[in-house]
């Protein structure tokens, strides 16, 4: 049963790149993912999805059309399906997401930023 844990300090610290989420674990249909931020993302939307961030680390900012939700060390926030977001880090962010499996980082605007989940790998 040990081979089952993960720990979230050695899963960031696995890799460097920003905005290329990596799958921590699987509940029931859902993917917890890390990932690490730095700059500005890309406009999207998730049609048939909420989206939960946790920053773990740094300061992100979940652009929105109305207004900016701004999220520190523990904070978390869901942003609800169909609502159009950018996320936005001034400096490095480390952030845990939770979303149904098979959803896609940049919704339904494909980009350079597209980058299909990886498993983490910590074994």
């Amino acid at each position: 049963m040990t081979s089952d844990v993960r720990n979230l300090t050695a899963a960031l610290d696995s890799f460097t790149e920003h905005w290329a989420p990596r799958r921590l674990v699987t509940v029931n249909d859902y993917d917890v993912k890390v990932f690490k931020a730095q700059g500005e993302f890309t406009w999207h939307t998730h049609p048939d999805t909420d989206e939960l961030f946790l920053v773990i680390s740094g300061r992100l900012t979940i652009q929105l059309r109305d207004g900016d939700v701004e999220l520190g060390p523990n904070d978390v926030y869901v942003v609800p399906r169909g609502v159009e977001h950018c996320p936005r880090a001034d400096g490095e962010v480390s952030a845990m997401l939770i979303e149904p499996q098979g959803t896609v980082n940049t919704g339904d605007t494909p980009s350079e930023r597209t980058s299909p989940v990886q498993d983490i790998g910590l074994d």
